[in-house]
């Protein structure tokens, strides 16, 4: 392994000015092979193999060798201490990321000729290697949450992680928060009490507040270590010849500028917020790649073996650039990437950050980065987050409780493991950081459910899992529920995919799958999207749609799970501080400028701790628009609830569209005063009776339902479609709203969707800033500020509304509308 791979695999500096362990001081043999290799420790790698702390979180910098100093104790240890068994477990959010650090740890491990085993166990992993892994496990043993939760499922789980020393959980900030992370907090408390001796190392780049992850990895034992953050990025926003819309989310007006950066470094990565975006950009990308320089996509729904021959290529250094979502994120590190771009604004700050560390991976050089804002919006949100981004101040906000779908799996799957104790089970929840707070009577409905369904579903045995025995020892009523358990583990509850081949036949490549429901929208003929090539349908058979080339024609975009994402608070914050100082506009573009001194002259500015609303007409229909910066899942939230009171106030509204940055309704008769319509007493009340029937809140339960178990995905020998699921879903959820409306999971139904798909959190945040204060503007004309949302995608007729009468179509036509006051002075 030369010099440069073993950097890009580890973190390993050559001597460089500051506190270093030299490698003389290492044990052998690793003292000689670092020295043969002219290596030496940072100080937080030093740290963590002298260190004998129950749990320690280590924030570093990207390429400054978290990875090594997270496993270097336990190679140590084992080649000091030969043993057999399972020794460390290693963590992580990615199978791809398990399957990298197996083969980065390959090396040293042969070099260095320690008896060390080191496999990985995903869902990828044979089902032969499983089932030897549970009898003879590895002495490093690579994993997901998932795969754990399946492990500790199993009657041997006592037996494999009695002698476990060592956890580490890497990109842990990926973790917390989410369903994935409070089954890896109830996985890691289970360890414990199988392991007592354990010891536990979290890694991240990206964590806005420390201490509150450490307390999440073990509530009051966690000590954090900070590296030195290492040099500032070299960031800045994308010059371009265009002019950035006024709308729009794909940024592919800049995709000629974009290539133009490519062909300048031998290999970039192009981030993108959405997988149709990149569908796009990257066919966009590939027009005015005039050189034909070798570029790729990469993203989740595509095949698997396509994004492996993606990943190997850049590996190689055969590309030049790649179009990825999320699903590079947090990957492979590949150590020769120069350049870093985002297309389109990151909508939070820790994101960016970590797309940052993915250029120049090491720990001395700054990341070369490019921000594309997609529209002109965005060049005030980019600027924000590069403000951001050199301050150090990461967005985020307090961690949630655990869920209690996520502990209904948790108490079945433990019951597949053997008998358990309901006490002593419930002392070793709380002392999982997500769940410390869980309090008895929540537990017990838990437990109440897994043994009964609940209230209205007594009746029904097929969810009667657990029975409590006589000597009050909880278990499995009927053990061949176990299989069907394990069948369905995991908390990742997405649309159903159909694949999609090439060619008649069943020989064809597998290009990637999109949803059932867009594959249902298909008719022969009809071509799509997928990969960066356009195809066309053909038939559909045994549930994969056949397709075929069709260069030239235009296609649709295929629909994919990945949802738009909402601006952060802290971001929203920074762009209104933005607008309030045009002392810094002098930085921005152009036409940018001009559009707010434009705001300025015929509006006004909104404030930080008042809300603007402003009203005009547009043809014969009455527009207002709230300028909120509350994100886009709660503006269409308060679209929803202002249409209602409008319909109320007999002000007859036909629709509303949204953006992060504001709502516009539009109606027949104008609003003259938007106070009632804004007011926040009775809000919330008139939006939970209107979201109990609502599909957002069905799909909620469905997705709850999933993980609690009351709804299988997979069955033996088959798995449902994603048809089938929601009726069997929505059927349970219409009977417990009749029969049960306090069951657990209508109440952890509510929770979910008021906090996730809806965001009424920032309704009320926002509610609470402005405290009343409306600056109401009244204009002859569509104001500058609003003119976005006149052009902005998604628009929602109400009551046989017609949206495509209610706003202008041609761009040119609105803008028309004061934009001549420019020429005339």
């Amino acid at each position: 392994m030369t010099l440069d791979e073993g950097r890009q695999s580890f973190g390993l500096a050559v001597p460089s000015p500051g506190p270093i362990l030299a490698a003389m001081e290492l044990p052998e043999p690793f003292a000689g092979w670092f020295a043969s290799r002219g290596w030496s420790l940072h100080r937080h790698q030093q740290t963590l193999l002298q260190d004998e702390t129950r749990c320690r979180l280590l924030v570093a910098p990207t390429g400054a060798g978290k990875t090594l100093a997270g496993f270097l104790p336990s190679l140590v240890d084992l080649s000091q201490h030969p043993r057999d068994g399972l020794h460390t477990l290693y963590v992580s959010p990615l199978k791809a990321l398990a399957t990298d650090i197996r083969r980065n740890l390959g090396t040293p491990v042969e070099e260095m000729g320690l008896a060390i085993r080191v496999e990985d166990r995903t869902g990828d992993t044979s089902q032969a290697v499983k089932r030897r892994q549970r009898t003879d496990p590895p002495h490093l043993l690579l994993t997901t949450p998932e795969s754990l939760a399946l492990l500790l499922s199993q009657p041997e789980s006592h037996r494999v992680f009695a002698g476990l020393a060592r956890v580490v959980v890497d990109e842990v900030h990926a973790l917390a928060g989410s369903k994935r992370g409070d089954q890896l907090s109830l996985g890691l408390g289970r360890l414990r009490a199988l392991a007592p001796e354990m010891r536990m190392v979290a890694l991240s780049a990206t964590v806005d507040d420390p201490q509150e992850i450490a307390d999440w990895l073990a509530p009051g034992e966690c000590l954090v270590h900070h590296a030195d953050p290492g040099p500032d990025p070299d960031i800045g926003v994308l010059e371009t010849r265009g002019e950035p819309p006024w709308a729009g989310q794909g940024g592919r007006y800049a995709a000629a500028e974009v290539m133009e950066e490519i062909a300048r470094y031998r290999t970039t990565i192009v981030f993108i917020n959405t997988r149709a975006q990149a569908e796009l950009f990257f066919r966009e990308l590939w027009r005015a790649n005039t050189d034909t320089l070798p570029i790729a996509l990469h993203h989740g729904s595509l095949a698997r073996e396509a994004r492996q021959r993606v990943e190997a290529a850049m590996a190689s250094g055969d590309l030049r650039a790649v179009v990825a979502t999320g699903s590079l994120d947090l990957g492979l590190d590949w150590g020769d990437v120069d350049l870093v771009i985002q297309i389109g604004a990151p909508k939070n700050v820790k994101r960016l950050v970590q797309r940052i560390g993915r250029a120049n991976h090491t720990y001395e050089a700054p990341s070369r980065a490019l921000i594309v804002p997609a529209n002109r919006f965005e060049v005030l949100e980019c600027q924000a987050a590069l403000d951001a981004v050199r301050e150090r101040d990461l967005d985020g906000g307090p961690l949630p409780a655990g869920g209690l779908d996520v502990l209904c799996q948790h108490l079945n799957l433990t019951a597949c493991a053997g008998d358990f104790d309901g006490d002593a089970l419930f002392d070793e929840i709380r002392g999982s950081g997500a769940y410390r707070d869980l309090s008895r009577a929540d537990y017990d409905r838990c437990l109440d459910f897994c043994a009964t369904g609940g209230y209205a579903l007594r009746a029904y045995p097929q969810w009667h899992r657990l029975l409590r025995r006589p000597d009050g020892r909880w278990g499995l009523r009927d053990p061949r529920a176990a299989t069907r358990l394990r069948m369905n583990v995991g908390t990742i509850v997405e649309p159903e995919y159909v694949k999609v081949r090439m060619g008649r036949g069943r020989g064809g490549p597998i290009l990637g799958e999109v949803e059932e429901a867009f594959a249902a929208t298909l008719s022969p003929g009809d071509s799509f999207l997928i990969g960066g090539q356009v195809v066309k349908y053909n038939q559909t058979r045994e549930m994969v749609l056949q397709v075929q080339p069709a260069p030239g024609r235009e296609p649709k975009i295929a629909v994919f799970s990945g949802t738009k994402l909402a601006m952060s608070t802290e971001l929203a914050h920074r762009v209104i501080g933005w607008l309030q100082e045009p002392d810094r506009w002098s930085v921005l573009p152009a036409p940018v400028r001009d559009w707010l001194e434009l705001q300025e002259r015929f509006s006004q500015m909104p404030r930080p701790d008042r809300l603007l609303v402003e009203s005009f007409p547009v043809g014969d229909r009455f527009h207002t628009t709230i300028h909120t910066f509350a994100g886009r899942n709660a503006n269409q939230t308060l679209g929803l609830l202002i249409s209602q009171r409008m319909e109320e106030a007999e002000l007859a509204p036909q629709g509303f569209v949204c953006s992060d940055y504001g709502v516009m309704l539009w109606g027949l008769r104008d609003v003259p005063d938007p106070e009632p319509l804004l007011a926040a007493d009775g809000l919330k009340g008139a939006f939970e009776d209107w979201l109990a029937g609502n599909t957002v809140m069905k799909r909620t339960f469905r997705q709850v339902a999933v993980v609690a178990g009351l709804v299988e995905r997979n069955l033996p020998g088959k798995r449902k479609t994603g048809r089938q699921q929601t009726v069997s879903s929505e059927v349970i959820y219409d009977t417990l709203r009749r029969f049960d409306p306090d069951h657990l999971l209508l109440q952890i139904t509510r929770t979910e969707a008021l906090r996730g798909l809806v965001d009424f959190g920032r309704i009320e945040e926002m509610l609470r800033r402005s405290a009343g204060r409306i600056d109401h503007v009244r204009a002859d004309r569509v104001t500058p500020l609003a003119a976005p949302l006149m052009l902005e995608a998604g628009r929602i007729p109400l009551r046989g509304g017609s949206a495509e009468d209610a706003v202008l179509a041609d761009e040119e036509a609105l803008l028309n509308a004061y934009l001549p006051e420019l020429a005339t002075g």
